[in-house]
């Protein structure tokens, strides 16, 4: 039987070989869109999985697909629900978490049961289909503590066990940032010329970022730690939100 290899960073990897295809789970936010360039830096031919779960921060859909055509990357749009996950993402009656402590160890309401589980099970289905032999994922550091699904021990067991599972073994689970933080991914990002002002990270579902959900206090530190103002902040846009 053949031994899988072990999931690592792909700064870690060897040369990758240029022209095989993968498939990359794209959300529209920053890391998931770095995680896409990266990819077609390293040669591949890329596909991208969008998912509409019906959450509230739908916007991060049509940030995604507007990435792809910037790019030309095929995309398919998978639409499911999750009624039973109780998330604050989900559930408009569960508010998105504001100010909250970032050091805090606890699970946040915006976790999603099972989230990337359901997501990196449609993406080996795509690839056994397509042939491909790569799943981009964009998790990184700062998703270990909020989303047990984020851990790397998740995505070496994941990878492992889906393998078994497959007519066509051998899909491995890239996650190029999962030793990167969110500063480090932007300035990685900038190298790559990733157009962050086409992203979309908050939570709240806004026309405008809220500027206080987690999502956005560590998308505007990151960019301020590089000395930059985060494309999507505008001054007077901020002003609006918070009234």
């Amino acid at each position: 039987m053949r031994k899988h290899r072990r999931t690592q960073s792909a700064r870690q990897r060897n040369d990758p070989p240029s022209g095989k295809k993968s498939v990359v789970l794209l959300s529209g936010g920053i890391d998931s869109v770095t995680t896409l360039y990266m990819a077609k830096k390293y040669g591949f031919r890329v596909r991208a999985l969008l998912f509409d779960y019906r959450q509230r921060h739908k916007k991060e859909l049509s940030c995604a697909a507007r990435i792809c055509r910037l790019i030309r990357i095929p995309y398919e749009v998978i639409r499911i629900a999750l009624p039973w996950a109780g998330s604050s993402l989900t559930k408009r009656s569960v508010p998105v978490p504001r100010d909250r402590d970032l050091k805090e160890k606890r699970i946040p309401s915006t976790y999603v049961p099972g989230r990337n589980v359901i997501f990196l099970s449609y993406a080996f289905s795509y690839a056994e289909s397509i042939g491909a032999k790569t799943v981009f994922l964009g998790a990184h550091v700062q998703d270990y503590s909020g989303y047990p699904d984020c851990r790397p021990e998740f995505l070496r067991a994941f990878q492992q066990a889906a393998n078994l599972g497959l007519s066509r073994r051998g899909i491995e689970i890239v996650a190029p940032l999962l030793d990167k933080s969110k500063k480090e991914i932007i300035k990685l990002g900038m190298r790559l010329g990733v157009p962050y002002e086409h992203t979309w990270s908050c939570y709240q579902g806004g026309e405008v970022p809220c500027g206080r959900c987690d999502s956005c206090r560590y998308r505007v530190r990151a960019f301020q730690e590089l000395g930059y103002t985060d494309p999507l902040m505008k001054p007077d846009e901020k002003k609006k939100e918070r009234k």
